[in-house]
């Protein structure tokens, strides 16, 4: 039996903790306790949430009862396989345990070769269900790298040569090329595809947070560190970080990810004692890096640490044979997603987008395929559902091309739609100037791009 896995308990009587907690340790499993509902929640869903294989679930428990429990653990992680056990148990318990997710349900006493046969197959089950999940996600996201182009398709063939080695990757390309896509794609086809999938977007987060974000921290180590935090590095364990818009971050929190790249381990704020990690580092960046360490605002030698396989993705102007792909994809998945039937463009429309530059490349066309699947009244997608292109001046564009609306409202988010695309690909992605351009605070920006739909990691 693994060590690894992990089995959470939740009994309200020492007795029983104590006893099965010891078989279960004596065949190699780990085992963490709890005696009621709320701390088990807490333990799994809280924000420094443990890994967890498998819960024993008493179902007569103080305050939450199990049943409750059941429930809220698998909001939190459906997957999660969970076994009810009971020393009064009844036929409509057990019936309603497994209506809400359980694996099964034991009886007490215990019987000790029963609940390891079916704590393994639980365990195994479970396994199972993720790999094929993952083998879906996997096949789901290829079918999305559309590679008509021959500059996509030698891209992509490289991908299995790097997924198969566990060298650091550094991704550089233009705002919206899909480099978290292609990160993501990386990591579901390594050995490393049964481990977490962790992203730090280092541009998002204030230079006084981020090594707390990245390396964790002890209780009571700065105010308001209520509680101990793992960090990304540890989260990451036995899989991939992804360290989005790395030209972002500091120089002090440059030379703390090198130490830690080299000496593969980490160092908590509030702590003396340092934590091996062993997690397959990703990073990302659109700006030139090689400028950035001549401006001395980027270190050499972190460089150097990071490009061990270095990756460009195209912009979508290098690829002109996928926009037209690209776009009748997107269209059958927003289709798909909205319920609704897929669109054909005209070829007035494709004309249009073959002609279009792409300053957003991907993104933007996304963005504008789904406006267009909202405007369009017609089973075909035509040339005035496409303009304006977010990267037009407004006044140069026939005002009899707008699409009709039902609202002032309606007119005004279709407008704030386009500027804020627009504002997005001028400052390229750096969102404190397109606050500011639109004069607005940060927070405030966000959730209009919530509200208009706008899809955008914050730079």
């Amino acid at each position: 039996m693994q060590v690894s896995k992990t089995i959470l308990l939740v009994d309200d009587e020492p007795g029983i903790r104590k006893s099965l907690s010891t078989a279960l340790k004596d065949e190699g499993y780990q085992v963490l306790r709890s005696d009621n509902g709320e701390k088990a929640i807490d333990l799994i869903g809280g924000p420094d949430g443990e890994a967890v294989d498998l819960v024993l679930l008493d179902v007569w428990l103080p305050g939450l009862d199990g049943l409750k429990t059941l429930k809220e653990l698998k909001k939190i992680q459906p997957e999660l396989p969970i076994i009810m056990i009971s020393g009064h148990g009844t036929i409509n318990t057990a019936l309603e345990s497994t209506k809400y997710g359980a694996f099964d349900f034991l009886e007490k006493p215990i019987d000790l070769e029963r609940l390891l046969l079916v704590a393994g197959n639980a365990i195994r089950q479970s396994k199972l269900e993720r790999e094929n999940k993952k083998l879906k996600s996997l096949i789901e996201q290829e079918r999305f790298f559309v590679a008509e182009s021959p500059i996509m398709r030698d891209l992509l063939s490289s991908l299995t040569l790097i997924s198969a080695s566990n060298g650091r990757v550094l991704i550089t390309g233009e705002n919206g090329t899909g480099k978290e896509d292609i990160a993501r794609l990386i990591h579901q086809k390594s050995a490393r595809a049964h481990g977490p999938f962790i992203e730090v977007n280092c541009a998002a987060i204030s230079d006084d947070l981020i090594e707390s974000e990245l390396f964790g921290h002890a209780r009571g180590s700065f105010p308001g560190a209520l509680k101990d935090a793992r960090g990304r590095f540890r989260e990451a364990d036995g899989g991939t970080l992804f360290l989005d818009e790395i030209g972002d971050m500091s120089l002090r929190t440059q030379a703390k990810v090198l130490r830690a790249l080299q000496e593969g381990r980490i160092e908590p704020l509030g702590s003396e004692t340092s934590v091996t990690v062993d997690c397959r580092v990703i990073a990302s960046t659109n700006k030139d890096l090689g400028e950035l360490i001549k401006q001395g605002q980027f270190r050499e030698d972190l460089y150097f640490r990071l490009a061990v396989v270095p990756l460009r993705v195209p912009s979508l102007r290098e690829r002109p044979e996928d926009i037209l792909p690209l776009s009748e994809l997107f269209i059958k998945q927003i289709a798909k997603s909205s319920g609704k039937s897929p669109k054909m463009l005209t070829p007035e429309a494709r004309s249009i987008l073959t002609s279009h530059e792409w300053p957003g490349n991907v993104r933007e066309l996304k963005n504008l395929m789904e406006r267009a699947m909202i405007l369009s009244r017609t089973p075909e997608i035509h040339k005035r559902d496409l303009l304006p292109l977010p990267s037009r001046q407004i006044h140069n564009v026939d005002p009899f091309s707008f699409p009709e609306f039902a609202t002032l409202k309606d007119a005004r988010d279709w407008f704030e739609k386009i500027y804020l695309e627009r504002e997005i690909q001028l400052q390229k992605g750096n969102m404190t100037r397109v606050a500011e351009k639109a004069g607005v605070d940060r927070s405030n920006l966000y959730k209009r791009l919530k509200i208009l739909g706008i899809e955008h990691r914050e730079n």
